[in-house]
């Protein structure tokens, strides 16, 4: 197979949540996926259409992984795609732990039972230049309306907690804050409110992608801006669109521990794969 044009190309459709992916196992074949083909498979119309695209190679741990957006750009981690992987890989081998390599660093991850998958998404980044932000500033309570927390989760994140995040026009919202000039990579966006001790309801828009149903680093960003702000606990419920995942803050990093589904597998034709270079 010519590594950038492949004839044609197996795929697995995963999601975490309703936060979805397209995997591509490269570890016995590795692939080239160009920014025009990343864009063709995320368009839901004409593609497969994803969150997030994942690939499996292989790397100095069980395996590594590498995440692009849909539009094209690609991202250190991506904690929802990271568990579907973990959970795919664990049931290929019968092991119930791992240890993965991501452009994040270093992730482990474990079997937590009953059908749930934990992964330890790292330590925060909480430094501005680690975010990283375009000056160096206090990330607790950034000088933007509303106030909102910066935290790094090998992506940048911007947390706002407001009265009643379902009445946030997101659509509108995410967009003007993902470009604001105090990111100069662009940043997730997050909106969240109490709903009890504890117990966080969150909505979010991506970077690169849009209004999305779930997302495992901005779930990881949120529970530690709320830790940080004095709000909840360090272990926290977080129920998003599509779900509800448990952030558990500790001394080791950030552990995220939800479900996971395999949805299908398939192959990307070639009149497809020739049609998107």
């Amino acid at each position: 197979m010519d590594r950038d044009h492949p004839t044609e190309l197996p795929f697995m459709k995963m999601h975490g949540l309703g936060n979805d992916f397209v995997v591509v196992d490269a570890r016995a074949r590795p692939v080239a996926l160009s920014d025009s083909l990343v864009r063709a498979i995320a368009d839901r119309h004409t593609g497969i259409g994803f969150d997030q695209l994942a690939v499996i190679g292989t790397g100095s741990g069980d395996a590594h992984l590498t995440f692009y957006n849909a539009d094209g750009s690609t991202s250190a981690a991506c904690g929802n795609a990271t568990r579907c992987i973990a959970r795919y890989l664990m049931t290929e081998t019968g092991t119930d732990a791992l240890h993965l390599t991501t452009d994040r660093g270093d992730l482990f991850a474990v079997d937590a039972g009953d059908g749930l998958t934990s992964v330890n998404m790292g330590h925060p980044q909480l430094n501005w230049d680690e975010i990283p932000l375009a000056r160096e500033m206090e990330t607790l309570e950034l000088p933007i309306a509303g106030g909102p927390t910066a935290t790094g989760m090998g992506n940048p994140h911007c947390t706002f907690f407001v009265p009643d995040a379902l009445a946030v026009d997101l659509e509108t919202f995410g967009p003007l804050h993902e470009n604001h000039a105090l990111f100069p990579q662009r940043t997730n966006v997050q909106v969240a409110h109490l709903t009890g001790p504890n117990h966080i309801r969150m909505r979010v828009w991506e970077r690169g992608v849009g209004l999305t149903l779930a997302s495992g680093s901005s779930s990881c960003a949120t529970a530690v801006a709320a830790a940080r702000r004095g709000l909840t606990g360090r272990t926290v419920r977080i129920d998003l669109d599509g779900g509800t995942i448990m952030i558990d803050w500790r001394d080791d990093g950030v552990w995220m521990t939800g479900p996971t589904m395999h949805v299908s597998n398939g192959t990307f034709t070639t009149e497809f794969l020739e049609s998107a270079r």
